[in-house]
C-alpha cells in the first residue's frame, strides 16, 4: 500500500492532471486550438532572418563576379565572405542589451534599419574597400536580427508549440538563402559590373517590408513584466496564449521570475528585479549556479558545433565544390546550387513539425549522426575526382548527393535545434546576454570557417577538409550526448530545473517534475503495482 508520505506533492500533480485530462477527453470542445495571433507575430518576428539568408545565398555566387570583376585573390573573397559573421557578434552584443532597453520589437526594427543601409552601400561599391565597409554594417544588421528573433519568438510562444514557432527563424534564413542563389542565377546574365551590384543591392528590399510589418506585433510579456507594464503583459498574454488558464499559469511563472508578488494586480508596478544586463555578467562568468553554468556550456556548444561542421563552408562555396567534384559550367554550378537551397529550404520546414512532437535530443542526435555520414562520403568522393585523371560520373554524382544529404540532415536538426534550444534553456534574467553571447559564439565560428576553407583545402586538399568538419562532427555527437537533456513540454521557466548535473535525468525523474505526460504514465504504472 502506498503511504501519503511518498511523494505528496507529485501524487498530487497527478490527480489534477489527470481530472483535466478526463474533462477535455468528455468536453473535446474545449481543448484549446492552436493560437494564431501568436503565430502570426513568430512568422514576423522570424522574417529578420531572411536577411543573414539571403546574403549568405547572394554572396556564394556574387563572389564568382566579384572576384573577376574587381580581380581580387582568393584569401580576399574569403575575408569578403567570412567578414560579416565578425562584425555580427558587435550586433549581437549592442542588440542585447538595446532590447532590454527599448524592447524586443523596436529592436527588430533597429535591425532591418541598420542592414538596409549596408545592403545600399554594397549595391553602390565602387571598389573592394567600399564594398567592405558595406558589409560593415550589413554585419551589425545581422547580429541585430539575429540574436532577437529566437528571443522574442521563445517569449511569445506557448510552450505547446514553443519548438514548431521558435523554429521558424531557421526556416526563413533557409528561405533567404534560396532567395538568394535564385538572384544569383537570375542575375548572372547581366553584365559583369552590374549583375553581382544588383546580388547585393536588393537585399535592401526585405528589410524595409519587416521594418514596417514588425510595428504591427505586440511587445513581449516578458519584457512587459520586466518593466512592470503588468496590464500590458496581461492583455498580450490572453492573445497568444492557447487557453486563458495557460495565461494566467505563464503569468504566475513571469511574475515569479521578475519578483513579482502573485497577488499583486495592478496595471504598473515597481520592478525590483530588472533585467537592464546589471549583474548579469557576473552571474554568468563568475558566480554561476550549477544550473547556470550547465545552460551557459550547453549554450555556447550547440552554437559551437552547428557551425564548426561546416555548414557555411558547404552553403558559401557550393559553386566550388561543384567545380571541384567536376562541374565546369557557370550555369550548372549555379543551378546545382539553387537544388542545395531547395533541399535545405524543405528539410527545415519538416523539421519544424516535428520539434514539438520527436523532442530536440532525438532529432539532434539524428540530425549530427547524418552530418557525419554526409561529410565522410562528401570527402570521400571529392578525394577520389581529386586523384582521378578523368571525369567519374559516379563520383560526381555521389559528391552532389553528399552535399544535398548533408544540408538535409543540417537542417533537419542541426540548424533549428541550435536556436531553439538556446533561446529557451536560459532564464529571463540571463535571457538577452546569454543567447547574445551564443549568437556571437556561432558567428565567430561560422566567420572562422569561411574565412579559412579556401585556405584549408588547398593545404589538406578539399576532401581532407570534409574528413576534418566528420571528426568535428563525431565529437559534436558526444557532446549532445552527454550534456544536453530534454526541453520539449517544459515552460521557460521550469527548463532551468533540467540543468545542474551534467547529466541528463531518467526519463522518470523528469516526468515527476515537468511533464505532464509522463506523470500520468507514471500514475498508472504506480497504481498497477499497486493492484
Amino acid at each position: 500500500m502506498i503511504r501519503d508520505e511518498y511523494y505528496p506533492l507529485q501524487l498530487i500533480k497527478m490527480a489534477e492532471s489527470l481530472k483535466d485530462y478526463e474533462e477535455d477527453f468528455e468536453n473535446p470542445e474545449k481543448k484549446p486550438r492552436r493560437n494564431k495571433y501568436a503565430f502570426a507575430c513568430a512568422i514576423l518576428a522570424s522574417m529578420t532572418s531572411i536577411l543573414l539568408g539571403y546574403d549568405i545565398g547572394v554572396m556564394s555566387g556574387a563572389a564568382l563576379y566579384i572576384q573577376r570583376d574587381l580581380k581580387v585573390s582568393d584569401v580576399q573573397i574569403e575575408i569578403l565572405n567570412g567578414i560579416i559573421n565578425l562584425y555580427s557578434p558587435v550586433g549581437s552584443f549592442i542588440a542585447g542589451r538595446t532590447s532590454d532597453w527599448i524592447g524586443r520589437r523596436y529592436t527588430i526594427v533597429l535591425a532591418g534599419a541598420i542592414f538596409f543601409v549596408g545592403a545600399i552601400l554594397m549595391g553602390f561599391s565602387p571598389n573592394y574597400a567600399f564594398l567592405m565597409f558595406g558589409r560593415f554594417f550589413a554585419g551589425v544588421g545581422i547580429g541585430f536580427a539575429f540574436l532577437i528573433a529566437p528571443v522574442y519568438t521563445s517569449e511569445i510562444s506557448p510552450s505547446s508549440s514553443r519548438g514548431f514557432l521558435t523554429s521558424l527563424p531557421e526556416v526563413f534564413l533557409n528561405g533567404g538563402i534560396l532567395i538568394g542563389y535564385i538572384s544569383n542565377y537570375g542575375f548572372s546574365k547581366l553584365a559583369l559590373r552590374l549583375g553581382w551590384r544588383l546580388m547585393l543591392g536588393v537585399g535592401a528590399i526585405p528589410s524595409i517590408l519587416i521594418g514596417v510589418a514588425v510595428l504591427a506585433m505586440p511587445e513581449s510579456p516578458r519584457w512587459l513584466v520586466a518593466k512592470g507594464r503588468l496590464g500590458e503583459a496581461k492583455r498580450v498574454l490572453y492573445k497568444i496564449s492557447e487557453s486563458e488558464e495557460e495565461a494566467r499559469l505563464r503569468l504566475a511563472d513571469i511574475k515569479d521570475t521578475a519578483g513579482i508578488p502573485q497577488d499583486c494586480d495592478d496595471d504598473v508596478v515597481l520592478v525590483s528585479k530588472q533585467t537592464h544586463g546589471h549583474g548579469v555578467w557576473r552571474e554568468l562568468f563568475l558566480h554561476p549556479t550549477p544550473a547556470v553554468r550547465h545552460i551557459f556550456i550547453a549554450s555556447l556548444g550547440i552554437h559551437f558545433f552547428a557551425q564548426a561542421t561546416g555548414i557555411d563552408a558547404v552553403v558559401l562555396y557550393s559553386p566550388r565544390i561543384f567545380e571541384k567534384a567536376g562541374i565546369k559550367s557557370d550555369n550548372y554550378r549555379l543551378l546545382a546550387t539553387v537544388a542545395v537551397g531547395f533541399v535545405k529550404t524543405v528539410s527545415i520546414l519538416v523539421a519544424t513539425f516535428f520539434l514539438d512532437r520527436a523532442g530536440r535530443r532525438v532529432l539532434l542526435l539524428c540530425s549530427v549522426s547524418g552530418l557525419i555520414l554526409s561529410l565522410l562520403t562528401l570527402g570521400l568522393s571529392l578525394t577520389v575526382v581529386d586523384h582521378s585523371q578523368t571525369t567519374l560520373n559516379w563520383a560526381v554524382g555521389l559528391s552532389i548527393a553528399a552535399v544535398l544529404s548533408y544540408v538535409a540532415t543540417f537542417s533537419i536538426g542541426s540548424g533549428p535545434i541550435t536556436w531553439v534550444y538556446s533561446s529557451e534553456i536560459f532564464p529571463l534574467r540571463l535571457r538577452a546576454q546569454g543567447v547574445a553571447i551564443g549568437a556571437a559564439v556561432n558567428r565567430v565560428t561560422s566567420g572562422v570557417i569561411a574565412m579559412t576553407f579556401l585556405s584549408l583545402q588547398n593545404a589538406i586538399t578539399i576532401g581532407g577538409a570534409f574528413f576534418l568538419f566528420a571528426g568535428v562532427a563525431a565529437v559534436a555527437w558526444i557532446f549532445h550526448y552527454t550534456l544536453l537533456p530534454e526541453t520539449r513540454g517544459k515552460t521557460l521557466e521550469e527548463i532551468e530545473k533540467s540543468f545542474g548535473n551534467f547529466c541528463r535525468k531518467p526519463k522518470a525523474e523528469e516526468g515527476l517534475d515537468d511533464n505532464v505526460e509522463i506523470q500520468l504514465k507514471t500514475r498508472d504504472q504506480t497504481l498497477t503495482s499497486v493492484d
